[in-house]
């Protein structure tokens, strides 16, 4: 299947389906000689696993991730790193009453048409479940990022439905099951989840990524842009419906007086472009935006087809996030830490004795 590949210099393929045996990825190209174990893999890996609040799926699975090559005596090898994550709850009876028709909003009816068959057992291909493979090479692409360079990625939901979140402190994510960056509104989101839950009913949510101490140089115009490769990454996210680099859609109202980044011999005034200039990364913060929309399988009555073109309602039941979103920021790390990893890679093989006299202001003022 086309489409299951990530990156040039740090490669990662995806395989496996929502009830198979297991979900996996090979990664190609990581450095040799980095200490890895499955330990350091397991951590991102239990900030998105399901079951781990009411407002989540349900869907109990442990996800503990086995190294089965590319790592010896406790160093990557240089050569293929592959991961498996085991399924061991799934449920796929909670999807026979929906094999032969299409849940509005879900990928059923394109694969339908694009394959010609179809695995309705969780989606199948299309489920959020191969987001699991995913953060575990975020994970090895993070500890690289960091050992190289001192890069940190990290993210927070900003917006659930209407109910926006004031950014408090970084603190604060790790410490709620919304990975919100505050505590101010909490019990207002508990609240209106609790209240979806008994409505049949989801909702969308936006979600922050920032990388720092990001090299500068990175990205390959005119074709792979650094911002280019990242909006691919993050589309290729379930459920994302927009992505924004720095002030995104804000630049619309903004003048250029305001919108452009001046430099001083002290560091950037500020960061509307998101750290990446003509594509190249500027040393700054690379600050991410992502959209998500509601997720499409909900109990409540929709109007379908099924694959006779005869008219029907759906009503899906089995576990199901009501907002796909609240288990998306570590997938959101993840993918930034893949798309930096692959072009500081690209940037090291093409550019690596490049010299210039100007200084890095972004590195002098802390960035």
């Amino acid at each position: 299947m086309a489409g299951s590949t990530l990156g040039t210099l740090f490669r990662v393929t995806n395989f496996g389906e929502s009830h198979g045996p297991a979900v996996g990825c090979v990664i190609d190209g990581c450095p040799p000689g980095m200490e890895l174990s499955e330990a350091d893999i397991q951590a991102d890996l239990d900030r998105r696993r399901p079951g781990t609040s009411r407002h989540v799926t349900q869907r109990q699975e442990p996800d503990r991730v086995e190294i089965l090559s590319g790592v010896y005596q406790g160093r990557t090898t240089g050569t293929p790193i592959a991961l498996l994550i085991r399924n061991q709850d799934a449920r796929s009876k909670d999807y026979s009453a929906i094999a032969e028709t299409f849940r509005p909003g879900h990928a059923d009816y394109t694969y339908w048409h694009k394959f010609g068959i179809r695995d309705p057992r969780g989606g199948g291909r299309s489920s959020a479940r191969l987001t699991a493979p995913t953060v575990a090479a975020g994970a090895v692409a993070r500890k690289w990022l960091a050992q190289q360079y001192g890069t940190t990625v990290r993210g927070y939901m900003s917006q659930l439905g209407p109910i926006r979140i004031p950014f408090e402190s970084w603190d604060a994510v790790p410490n709620n099951p919304f990975f919100a960056p505050g505590e101010s509104k909490l019990a207002e989101l508990e609240a209106f989840m609790d209240q979806l839950r008994r409505d049949g009913d989801s909702i969308g949510a936006r979600i922050e990524v920032v990388a720092e101490r990001v090299p500068v140089g990175l990205g390959d115009p005119l074709y792979d842009r650094l911002d280019a490769d990242i909006a691919h990454a993050m589309m290729g996210l379930n459920a994302v419906k927009g992505v924004e680099i720095g002030a995104g859609f804000a630049s619309i109202e903004q003048r250029g007086t305001e919108h452009g980044d001046e430099l001083t011999p002290d560091g950037f005034l500020s960061n509307n472009a998101g750290g990446v200039l003509g594509g190249i990364s500027t040393g700054q913060p690379v600050t991410v935006s992502l959209a998500i929309k509601p997720t499409s399988s909900i109990r409540s009555p929709r109007r379908s087809i099924d694959k006779s073109g005869a008219p029907t309602v759906v009503e899906t039941l089995g576990r199901h996030d009501p907002c796909v979103g609240i288990r998306a920021t570590p997938i959101a790390e993840a993918l930034l830490a893949l798309v930096l990893a692959d072009h500081a890679l690209r940037q090291r093989a093409q550019g690596g004795d490049v010299r210039v006299e100007t200084p890095d202001i972004a590195r002098r003022q802390g960035q």
